[in-house]
């Protein structure tokens, strides 16, 4: 039953947490997307995984971590919690390996292959 409830509590810190990164900063050049929220069983801390296409995720994710503190007050006047997680944000390089995988199978594809063997 405590696992439904972190369940619940990730996904509604992953909504809150999105609509103000999306609301309140302007990465120029960058698509970023709160990809997953894990909270620890206690409440007091969270692990964001932010997933940042374009523009370095370094500047990014260093930024986020640096307006920790103004984030999670707007998120949690909107999620009323026993404790308010202190959270931590980090690269989720999930969505970059795979637009290089589907870039090696197209190289993969462009690869010329040998003709089919003869029957004899």
């Amino acid at each position: 039953m405590a696992t439904n409830r972190l369940d619940r509590v990730n996904e509604l810190l992953k909504r809150e947490i999105s609509a103000v990164v999306q609301r309140d900063f302007n990465f120029k050049g960058a698509l970023v997307t709160i990809s997953e929220v894990q909270v620890t069983q206690d409440l007091k801390e969270a692990k964001v995984w932010v997933s940042v296409l374009g523009k370095g995720y370094r500047g990014v994710i260093a930024n986020l971590n640096l307006k920790r503190g103004p984030i999670q007050s707007k998120v949690m006047k909107r999620v009323v919690l026993r404790n308010t997680p202190v959270l931590t944000f980090r690269p989720d390089v999930s969505a970059e390996r795979g637009v290089d995988m589907v870039n090696l199978l197209d190289e993969v594809a462009e690869i010329p292959t040998a003709p089919p063997a003869e029957e004899e």
